[in-house]
């Protein structure tokens, strides 16, 4: 299976973007700019995480997304439903179960990137709740492990790194950390394979419905 990157991807891209859909050819050309950014960050973990994010973000958000306020986790659901679908190659499931099978363990047993662990500490909720939410959410994932459940899993790995997307972009953690290190890490890490993967898997199914351009081109 060949590496995708910035470069490959780049160049599929300017071969068949004449045959796309405007809508999903100004997806992929966003997220593929905030990719070859990412890639250019070898020394700093936290910025080369957002950008991925960024990457992430620009090719499943669309104007239904935007425009209807949809909970985050169900657009992503939704379009891990369709990613797998369009993936006849598994190079997903090449992801999850084979390159980061346990780095995704460590985040699922990681409470910093759990919101209810959070939600504790300002007092929302009692230290009860949130242990006993968390261990529901990691049976719940261990299951879909145990069942290779591709889609629940990678639900929930975007799920907990959602959480550190938005400890690093609202200013709730320090640039550089040392206590938070190996989720940044991991989590650049993960999104490093999973973005190009996604952005191949759109470029091959094009001409599928994959929702309109948020924010389109206005000359």
């Amino acid at each position: 299976m060949e590496q995708l990157n910035f470069d490959t991807l780049k160049i599929r891209h300017r071969d068949i973007r004449d045959s796309l859909p405007e809508s999903i050819s100004v997806r992929i050309h966003r997220a593929l700019s905030w990719l070859q950014r990412a890639e250019k960050e070898t020394d700093d973990e936290d910025a080369r995480f957002i950008f991925l994010w960024i990457a992430f973000n620009a090719a499943y958000a669309s104007e239904v997304h935007v425009s209807q306020n949809n909970r985050e986790r169900s657009v992503q659901l939704h379009f891990i439903e369709r990613l797998l679908s369009a993936d006849k190659q598994d190079r997903l499931e090449h992801i999850v179960w084979e390159e980061f099978s346990g780095s995704i363990r460590l985040l699922i047993n990681n409470k910093y990137v759990f919101q209810p662990f959070w939600d504790y500490q300002r007092g929302d909720i009692s230290e009860d709740e949130w242990q006993e939410a968390f261990q529901k959410n990691k049976k719940y994932a261990m299951l879909a492990i145990g069942n290779n459940d591709t889609k629940n899993v990678l639900a929930v790995v975007l799920q907990r790194l959602y959480i550190l997307r938005n400890q690093l972009l609202h200013g709730l953690a320090t640039w550089n950390s040392a206590v938070n290190r190996d989720q940044i890490r991991d989590g650049a890490n993960i999104l490093g394979r999973l973005v190009p993967a996604i952005i191949y898997l759109m470029l091959e199914s094009g001409n599928n419905y994959w929702g309109d351009a948020a924010f389109p081109v206005v000359e």
